[in-house]
């Protein structure tokens, strides 16, 4: 089952420029029927704590991921800023299908307080999941991946494809590649992740875009340049690796805390 992950240099603060973008690398990629693509943390505008600037326009952000997956016959998980209460906002990967219906939409549980993330979009509570094509998959984003537990909430419930948006700085580019691979092989999932490239007025970042395997190897690496990355995923070798190292059936749920229901 084919995997797609966008990098690219966010424009910041345009989202037109970015939709634009977005559709010019997808259109010369043209992902398989009933793929799966994933686009970066806040695609439309960059990590920028302007709410005012990042927030979607009635729907605007949705609706654009409602298009490009109806036309490419693709699902399509993005960062979107959704108006929150009080002024804020809410940082979060949205899902939709070929269909163009919304499957799934995750909060970002963990926002990144170093830069004052939570005073923006303050945090989620709770994961979801999402049904592709008879693969159940988990959306996370960016500074959730530092957090296992927060992993580990849905390692129980079947998962096998995890799903990592993110506006990852390059003085931590280590960090990012590592912490991926650990989250697949603790939780004997697939990974894809999609890291934005280039500058904003901030930080720089150099992308590492990547699809890796439930051993953690790493089977697409965008390095740091805009790219389209591709994957042609194993499940049946994911199950069979499952049966044969239960792992996961040793998890103390008393230590973890409660499943996903």
């Amino acid at each position: 089952m084919k995997v797609y992950s966008v990098q690219f240099d966010i424009v910041w603060e345009n989202q037109p420029a970015n939709f634009a973008k977005i559709e010019s690398m997808l259109e010369a990629a043209q992902p398989d029927r009933n793929s799966l693509v994933l686009l970066p943390e806040m695609f439309a505008c960059g990590f920028t704590m302007n709410v005012e600037q990042a927030v979607e326009e009635k729907g605007n952000q949705r609706e654009f991921i409602r298009r490009i997956a109806k036309e490419h016959d693709v699902y399509v998980v993005g960062g979107v800023v959704a108006p929150g209460p009080d002024g804020k906002g809410q940082n979060q990967s949205v899902a939709h299908s070929p269909a163009g219906d919304e499957i799934a939409c995750y909060t970002k549980m963990q926002p990144f307080n170093v830069r004052g993330e939570g005073d923006a979009y303050p945090a989620g509570n709770e994961p979801v999941t999402f049904d592709w094509c008879g693969v159940t998959v988990a959306p996370f984003i960016c500074y959730d991946l530092r957090f296992p537990e927060v992993f580990r909430l849905i390692a129980q419930s079947n998962v096998e494809l995890i799903t990592v948006m993110a506006s990852w700085p390059d003085k931590r580019i280590l960090h990012w590649v590592r912490l991926l691979q650990a989250r697949a092989i603790e939780n004997q999932c697939h990974i894809v992740a999609s890291n934005r490239c280039g500058t904003d007025p901030h930080l720089n970042y150099n992308g590492r875009s990547l699809i890796a395997d439930f051993n953690g190897e790493i089977l697409a690496d965008a390095g740091d340049r805009e790219e389209v990355l591709s994957v042609d995923l194993d499940f049946e070798l994911l199950r069979e690796y499952r049966a044969g190292l239960p792992f996961l059936k040793d998890m103390r749920q008393d230590l973890i805390g409660r499943p996903l229901t």
